[in-house]
């Protein structure tokens, strides 16, 4: 083998007028002309994702000088180029051929080279694309990239050598099926052993199985191996790898050709409504790859980082991940390989597959997307890691086709499961017959198994819209009712309906769909979560590489603009809480669901691009927010959980409390017998304590373990205590906070001047310096954002722009809340900095004051945090002087909050205030501002 990494003559050739000579620069290859900063920089702007600050599309030339040996000239020669984009090789001038994958290595048959020295030119192009690439290729993730990274080497075969190994594990019968290809002309003997190398604290010494020898002759052919009955089993919870050496022998006895290969042996199958693993059934605990690296540019090929941000993603619970219309480098299976994490590339398509007959028919394209999927099989097949494959992203058109390829790509390779793509068809999806698995969002318009949705997707999910608890699951969902109304507002009569379509509307064909189908595979639930938090201007000075945040830096100018820059750090904080908050009940409602099979979260890291998606725990680096600890996270989504079930955080005082505590368990074994300890805690000790022992059935997955009964504290004032749940001697645990008012639930509105408007009433008592309650009413207010508890879905701006042009209601695209938990207005109400379940129902029968413009008097008690792209300063408490009168100005349904304890609670907070000496508003304006401000 002769590498080929380190200096290359480099000529950038943007409108591919072919190579000019002589070479007027050079680069260090692996890598790209956008990380060694090559070609003119790139002054443009991007705001919707990251910039490439030296972006270039078109041809590159890479020009190196290479020496063969004596020894290697009568040895076959190949070129192997690990990751690139579209290739064209010349051999000393002479042009070899080219080659297209964007996601497996370029490989070159060379023949013979003479000894002596050799001319490697690559020319390398980024555009014109067969297709367009999905996350391959987009500026929204990795970006365009031109170069070549990993391995770049020549490799050399002597007159026989194996070709196209596949490696088949067997479990029942602890063997490994070897099928693969005997090159050149003469017999030869294969060798096979194997040993196991990363043996865990069970099985520590490891195994090793007794070498086979075999005679083979030239063509293919197909054995197997015996691993012996004490072979160790791969899976998430004992990734068990052996290192399986097949050494080939001429008739001379001399090795001739010997390939090192890393095998693990599982079975991953679909069984029942739920995946197994060695026939112990499994929970997948997905997350979205879009091959997002800002310090590079690109997907690192090398293990050592992959085994870190696998090892990331897996201390926070992760054992799946799904690449959305890419795939990773090898390195990726290799890490997954060694941590135990289920992998599940993905064709790199986002689109309409078509018959031959269909409008817009592009065959050449499509017969590009199959061989790809050829090609990952081929590649990477083998990794125990590859267990699953998806044909794309959202995808419409044939289901004919779409099926025939599944049944194509499992006559070709019957290892991993398939499914015919992510989230397909959207509102009228449908089973087919050669996939294993079902991944999407609901089985018909209003069947829905996920928590939050777009505007433009609507119906939102409950995350967004239901009175917080935790009693939700999907069960329902998965049987239908007797009659559904169809997409097109029909009984599923099919027709034309507008769907979000990428990053955009499209009308599509609906189909005939009745939406009454049963699933009768494995579920997974597609790209739960996206809810967004505001950006982290700190984060700006991370991206050091060829990635710049300019699109952050206009956020922050934007923010600033408005005369809000200096709660930006506060902002970040407070709307992640948030967006903690509302990840734990979507996950808890998934573990929940009997009949799921997994999740696929989106994400559990920031998402770069399409409007810039600010959705994840960790940030684009997969560095913490600092929203939530790993250990926290685990708490509600690892291979065990505990749930418990009540139906409301907002209790009056001495109101019996009953939840139901169930657990979730997908642990490599179970035990005869748990013991659950819980305990009801406030600021001054411990209330109430108990605990219980459970028998756990046999080969269970979800069972009750106690019902836990009692009366709440009776309180004087506001109260928050916390209901904490453990296994004994497991890191098993749980915990939700609650909260208890008062009995006497009186408002004290009474009490006060309360005025809905300035008319002559309110104006009256102004002039009397009356103090006011002034609560406009929030369905008359203009200048004014709806209330919305939850956190925006995905970005403000990309949905916006959807809604727009489909011509539905926007999202309100707040963040929640920003609270001055230390004002002496909330003295009664006792509140953190960021949105908690006590503000729910006030929350949404409020509105929030438009306040842009005014200067730092309008400081709002309470404020909404608004998105980054209006960046309106949102009030919804807040006080002011007008004159001699006093008021406190707060936008709300005062008689609906009044249906709860705690908008009773918040109100009486209000008005005990206003009569407390206290209440000293220092901002002094006039009724004509005041006016402007709650028109």
């Amino acid at each position: 083998m002769i590498k080929l990494e380190g200096e290359w003559k480099l000529q950038l050739d943007g409108d591919k007028k072919g190579l000019v000579l002589p070479y007027t620069d050079t680069i260090q290859l692996p890598g790209t002309t956008s990380y060694a900063r090559k070609g003119p920089k790139n002054e443009e702007v991007l705001i919707s994702a990251l910039t490439d600050e030296y972006l270039f599309e078109g041809q590159a030339w890479y020009s190196k000088e290479i020496e063969i040996p004596e020894e290697a000239a009568d040895l076959s020669c190949r070129l192997y180029l690990e990751r690139t984009r579209m290739t064209t090789l010349y051999i000393d001038g002479k042009e070899i051929g080219s080659r297209d994958s964007l996601n497996t290595a370029h490989v070159y048959d060379l023949g013979r080279l003479p000894a002596g020295s050799h001319n490697v030119t690559v020319c390398v192009s980024n555009t014109g694309y067969p297709t367009k690439g999905g996350h391959m290729t987009s500026p929204d993730t990795q970006t365009n990239w031109n170069g070549i990274t990993g391995r770049m080497e020549l490799q050399f075969f002597a007159e026989s050598y194996l070709s196209g190994i596949r490696l088949t594990p067997d479990v029942a019968s602890r063997s490994l099926r070897i099928t693969a290809k005997l090159e050149g002309s003469a017999e030869a003997v294969l060798t096979v052993s194997a040993a196991s190398f990363n043996g865990d604290a069970v099985n520590a010494a490891g195994h090793v199985a007794a070498a086979q020898t075999y005679v083979l002759t030239p063509g293919d052919f197909d054995l197997e191996y015996s691993l012996g009955p004490d072979a160790l089993q791969w899976s998430e919870f004992a990734p068990n790898l052996y290192n399986v050496s097949l050494a080939l022998s001429t008739g001379e006895g001399v090795v001739a050709d010997r390939n090192e290969l890393v095998f693990g042996l599982r079975e991953f199958k679909a069984d029942g409504d739920k995946f197994a693993i060695n026939g112990q059934k499994t929970f997948l605990r997905g997350k979205h790859d879009g091959l997002i690296f800002p310090l590079t540019g690109y997907a690192p090929t090398d293990v050592e980082e992959w085994v870190r941000i696998l090892g990331i993603s897996k201390s926070y619970g992760i054992n799946h991940y799904r690449f959305h219309t890419c795939c990773p480098p090898e390195a990726a299976f290799t890490a997954a390989d060694l941590l135990g994490i289920y992998m599940e590339p993905e064709l790199p398509f986002w689109g309409t597959v078509t018959e031959p007959t269909d409008d817009n028919h592009n065959q050449a394209e499509q017969d590009y997307l199959v061989s790809e999927g050829y090609a990952i099989l081929q590649a990477f097949g083998n990794h125990p890691s590859f267990v699953m494959m998806s044909l794309g992203n959202e995808l419409w058109g044939s289901r004919t086709k779409i099926d025939s390829i599944l049944k194509e790509y499992k006559a070709f390779d019957s290892r991993p499961l398939y499914t015919q793509g992510s989230n397909n068809h959207q509102w009228v999806p449908e089973i087919l017959e050669h996939e294993d698995f079902f991944c999407g969002v609901r089985f018909s318009r209003s069947r829905l198994f996920r928590g939050s949705y777009a505007m433009c997707d609507a119906p939102l999910g409950h995350v967004q819209t239901a009175v917080p608890g935790t009693m939700k699951d999907y069960d329902d969902q998965f049987v239908p009712p007797a009659m559904e109304t169809g997409a097109d507002g029909g009984t599923g009569t099919g027709g034309e309906i507008q769907i979000q379509y990428g990053t955009e509307a499209k009308t599509v064909q609906a189909d005939d769909a009745s939406g009454e189908w049963i699933p009768h595979i494995p579920v997974i639930s597609h790209e739960i979560g996206q809810y967004a938090t505001y950006p982290d201007f700190e984060e700006i000075a991370k991206y050091s590489g060829p990635l710049k945040a300019k699109n952050f830096e206009v956020f922050r100018e934007r923010l600033e603009k408005n005369g809000l820059g200096h709660l930006a750090a506060k902002y970040f904080a407070a709307s992640g809480k948030l967006a903690a908050a509302c990840y734990k009940e979507e996950l808890e409602a998934a573990f929940r669901t009997k009949r799921l099979a997994g999740f696929q979260l989106l994400d559990l890291q920031d998402f770069s691009g399409q409007g810039t998606a600010l959705v994840g725990i960790l940030d684009a680096f997969m560095d913490s927010k600092g929203m939530i600890t790993p250990e926290e996270w685990r708490t509600f989504c690892n291979d065990a959980v505990l749930l418990a079930r009540f139906p409301k955080y907002n209790y009056v005082s001495g109101e019996p409390f009953h939840a139901d505590i169930e657990l979730s368990w997908f642990r490599s074994s179970t035990p005869d017998m748990l013991e659950l300890s819980w305990s009801l805690t406030a600021e001054s000790g411990t209330l109430s304590e108990g605990t219980a022992a459970a028998e756990i059935p046999a080969d269970a997955n979800y069972f009750e373990l106690y019902q836990l009964k009692l009366d709440l504290p009776v309180v004087k004032a506001m109260t928050s205590v916390k209901l904490s749940l453990q296994i004994t001697g497991t890191d098993i645990r749980k915990s939700y906070d609650l909260w208890i008012y008062p009995a006497s639930g009186s408002t004290g509105l009474e009490e006060v001047h309360v005025c809905h408007e300035l008319d002559d009433e309110a104006r009256t008592l102004l002039e009397q310096g009356a103090d006011i309650l002034l609560m406009p009413d929030p369905d008359s207010l203009k200048n004014a954002v709806q209330g919305f508890y939850s956190t925006d879905f995905w970005c403000y701006p990309m949905f916006r722009s959807i809604s727009e042009s489909m011509n539905r209601p926007v999202p309100v695209g707040t963040m929640g809340l920003l609270i001055d938990n230390t004002h002496p207005a909330l003295g009664s109400f006792p509140s953190e900095e960021h949105s908690t379940y006590p503000w729910w129902n006030i929350i949404e029968h409020s509105k929030s004051l438009i306040l842009d413009g005014t200067d730092q008097k309008w400081s709002p008690i309470v404020q909404t945090i608004d998105n980054f792209e209006r960046n309106h300063k949102l009030g919804f408490l807040l006080e002011c002087r007008v004159g001699e009168s006093r008021l406190l100005i707060c936008p709300l349904h005062a008689d609906k909050a009044a249906e709860t304890p705690e908008g009773r609670q918040f109100l009486s907070s209000l008005t005990s205030y206003m009569r407390s000496e206290a209440f000293n508003p220092k901002a002094e304006v006039t009724i004509d501002e005041l006016q402007r401000i709650i028109q």
